[in-house]
């Protein structure tokens, strides 16, 4: 099966991300713990303020030699991960300074879905902020999908769980706001923008009081 993403009715909103139901696809994993941002982008990629083409420099001193070509050793490079839009990851992955450009190479990349046993607070919070989203699993069950890399899961963003090819679902954490913007395709502005027709009858309504 390929990967795929469900979309929801609306589309791409105005301000924000494509907005999504479900996250299905194989599965890539490094295994390393602390995953820090500077590996996921290194600082000298900074310089941006846009996020498009972000995604060829992700993990950039890693998936690559040092004369430019791709290392066939980084899991990233492998054929067989070629299109796998879930990241499986070892504990604390993204600690280290704060950096949005992090998210954004992810994303660039083809990445929709972060799992892992543990995953930063401000990382996690630019992750949900800009579209990429962070699973946190039970350590046993974040261990086993790094013990076989290539597995196809099912997120059902709605329900906030993860299915397994055998049928097993486990739940996961998310903020009830987070969760809404996926949903419905918009960042923390567009959401406030989409409520624009509402604040405007409030106002009406208190200045004919």
């Amino acid at each position: 099966m390929s990967a795929d993403i469900a979309h929801a009715s609306n589309g791409a909103a105005s301000s924000g991300h494509a907005s999504r139901t479900h996250v299905r696809s194989r599965t890539v994993c490094l295994p390393e713990r602390n995953i820090d941002t500077d590996r996921i982008i290194p600082a000298r990629f900074l310089t941006t303020t846009t996020r498009e083409g972000l995604g060829k420099h992700a993990f950039n001193d890693w998936r690559y030699r040092e004369d430019g070509s791709p290392d066939p050793a980084f899991a990233l490079n492998a054929a067989d991960a070629q299109g796998a839009q879930i990241l499986v990851a070892g504990r604390n992955f993204g600690c280290g300074s704060s950096r949005e450009h992090a998210p954004w190479a992810l994303l660039d990349f083809g990445l929709r879905a972060v799992i892992s046993a543990e995953i930063a607070d401000i990382f996690r919070s630019n992750a949900l902020k800009n579209g990429l989203l962070p699973v946190v699993l039970d350590a046993a069950v974040a261990d086993e999908l790094l013990a076989s890399p290539g597995l196809e899961l099912e997120i059902d963003i709605a329900d906030s769980a993860v299915t397994l090819p055998d049928g097993r679902r486990f739940a996961f954490p998310i903020d009830a706001f987070a969760r809404t913007c996926l949903l419905e395709g918009v960042d923390q502005l567009g959401y406030l923008l989409k409520q624009t027709p509402h604040i405007q009858r409030y106002e009406e309504t208190a200045h004919a009081r």
